[in-house]
This record gives structure tokens, C-alpha cells and sequence, in this order.
């Protein structure tokens, strides 16, 4: 499989951000990372391994954007200005990358998915976005960050936090989006799963809830999901 390695200047973060490209055609599929993963995480695990027949054969491009979670969410600073901090970031994605890419595949969109607290940067990106996304696949992942906040509130923590803007979310786009949410029965994720699931549901928004069996959150069962999960592009 072809891979490049772009550092993509971002003027709203004020530094370079490094993107790990797999493919050189084929439908943009967007990896975020895990928790304080980095942009060669997918291809060290062996995420993008699993997917290689998509690759080869031209169906995808898959695209592994570093995170910056060590400054935002992570960060030993107020939490006010780790919302902001994220703030920037989805304006790189929004505003200054993602538009690049987004007409690769030739729809004007592209396919989200994450890992574990990666799941919450997919699942945040594509439902701020809903225009810019087609598919969104959400791996053991989050959808609150209250905790982060420490007691903290704002209007930034209310738009950045998907199980608080969703239930009054309208923009037609989301219904279009193909939705997959994958847990399984071990799954320390497993119960924000079922109730994002459940917030979904009462919007009518088509979903696929996929809760696999007692496996725990952990490399393996997302090696499992993500072909499968690519497979419906």
C-alpha cells in the first residue's frame, strides 16, 4: 500500500498538523485516534492493515490526522480554554483540510471513524458537520465530556458535546448520514452507546447499533469492526 506523510500548516492551531495518508484514490476515509494517539496509530495497530483489500483495489483513502488532545481535552489547563483549544482544532478540520479532501470521492463528503475517545472526535466532527459527512463510524467511543469540564459550563462545552446538542440538532443532513455506533457487551462504552443510541432513536435518525459479544474495549474487537464497518462505503 502507498503511504505519505503530509504536515498540513493550520492557521487556527498556529502550527503544523501531521496527516498519515494510505491510498492514492478512493473514497476519503478519515481515522482519528485514541486518547493520546497519534497520527501513525492506526497504521501501528494495525487498523489499516484490516482495511488493505479497500485500499489496494482503489475503494478508499484513508487519512490519520494527529490529535491534539494533549493540549485540549488532556491539557493542564482551565477548562474553558480546553473547549477553545478543540474549537481550533475542529476549525483546521472544518475550514482548512477537510475541504480539501472531502471532493475525492466524488460526493463533496467523506467517511468518519474513531477509536475509543477517537470515536467522540469522529462522532463530534460529523455531527457539528453533517454536510461534510456521508458515513460515521463510531468505535467504543464517547459522547460526553462533561467530565473533562470539571463543573464547567458554557455554550462551547453545550455545542462540542454531542449528547447535549443532538436532541435539538435539525440539520437535514443527519438524516442522510449512515450512523454506525460499535460496542460490544464488555465494553466500558457500552451504556453511553445504548443511551446515544436512544437519542438517535427518538429523532428518527437510522442507525445501526452494533453490540457484539463479550469481548472487552480493547485493539481486537475494533480490528473486527473496522473492516466490516468499511464495507458499506
Amino acid at each position: 500500500m502507498h503511504e505519505s506523510l503530509i504536515n498540513f500548516y493550520s492557521h487556527h492551531l498556529g502550527h503544523d498538523v501531521k496527516i498519515h495518508v494510505t491510498g492514492t484514490r478512493g473514497y476519503p476515509l478519515v481515522i482519528f485516534p485514541t486518547t493520546l494517539g497519534n497520527y501513525t496509530e492506526a497504521k501501528d495497530r494495525g487498523m489499516i492493515e484490516s482495511i488493505r483489500w479497500f485500499v489496494e483495489r482503489g475503494f478508499i483513502q484513508v487519512f490519520c490526522p494527529d490529535s491534539i488532545n494533549h493540549s485540549s481535552w488532556y491539557g493542564d489547563i482551565h477548562p474553558k480554554h480546553r473547549v477553545e483549544r478543540h474549537i481550533q482544532y475542529d476549525r483546521f478540520l472544518a475550514e482548512e483540510w477537510i475541504p480539501q479532501i472531502r471532493h475525492n470521492g466524488g460526493t463533496g463528503r467523506i467517511a468518519c471513524a474513531g477509536i475509543s475517545f477517537g470515536g467522540f472526535s469522529a462522532s463530534n466532527f460529523a455531527f457539528r458537520h453533517p454536510e461534510m459527512v456521508s458515513h460515521l463510524f463510531n468505535l467504543s467511543g464517547a459522547f460526553d465530556i462533561k467530565s473533562f469540564m470539571h463543573g464547567y459550563y458554557d455554550d462551547n462545552v453545550y455545542f462540542n458535546n454531542p449528547v447535549d446538542f443532538m436532541p435539538n440538532a435539525n440539520n437535514p443532513d443527519l438524516w442522510n448520514m449512515k450512523i454506525v455506533l460499535g460496542t460490544s457487551n464488555w465494553d466500558i462504552c457500552l451504556d453511553g452507546n445504548l443511551k446515544f443510541s436512544e437519542i438517535l432513536r427518538r429523532k428518527n435518525i437510522a442507525h445501526w447499533l452494533d453490540v457484539r459479544g463479550d469481548v472487552e474495549h480493547d485493539w481486537p474487537l475494533w480490528l473486527e469492526m473496522l473492516p466490516h464497518y468499511v464495507s458499506m462505503i
